[in-house]
């Protein structure tokens, strides 16, 4: 099975109706794909739900993955070892990295370069598809 994990960028295309980027959230559902999402990514994309239908409506297909006080260690200490400062952009590498223990993974970000430069941190094989 495949897992997709979204980063902010991800989540404002599905906003601004991004035809490939709704492509792409389908065929991973109808294939039983999982499709994860870091809490502190909904975050960064949430502005006003009353305007946010096409928001609301990926998030039906997602799985949020909590920003708890085990993954918000995790992703401090993932900034501090890669010298860098989005616990965001971390958190989602570390989602990343909990998926590819079981699934092979692909990250979904607007940032592939910070999200390439975490996960090589993390020494994990992760697709990454700029969005």
């Amino acid at each position: 099975m495949t897992a997709l994990v979204l980063d902010s960028g991800a989540l404002i295309a599905l906003d601004r109706n991004d035809r490939a980027m709704w492509a792409i959230l389908r065929v991973a559902n109808d294939e039983g794909d999982a499709i994860r999402i870091p809490a502190g990514t909904v975050a960064q994309a949430w502005r006003d739900g009353s305007r946010q239908a096409l928001l609301i409506r990926a998030l039906r297909y997602c799985e949020e993955v909590p920003l708890d006080g085990p993954v918000a260690r995790a992703a401090g200490l993932l900034c501090g070892r890669s010298a860098t400062a989005d616990v965001i952009d971390a958190s989602v590498a570390v989602a990343a990295a909990g998926s590819a223990r079981y699934d092979d993974v692909a990250v979904l970000t607007s940032d592939p370069h910070d999200l390439s430069a975490l996960l090589e941190t993390l020494e994990v094989d992760v697709r990454i598809i700029p969005v």
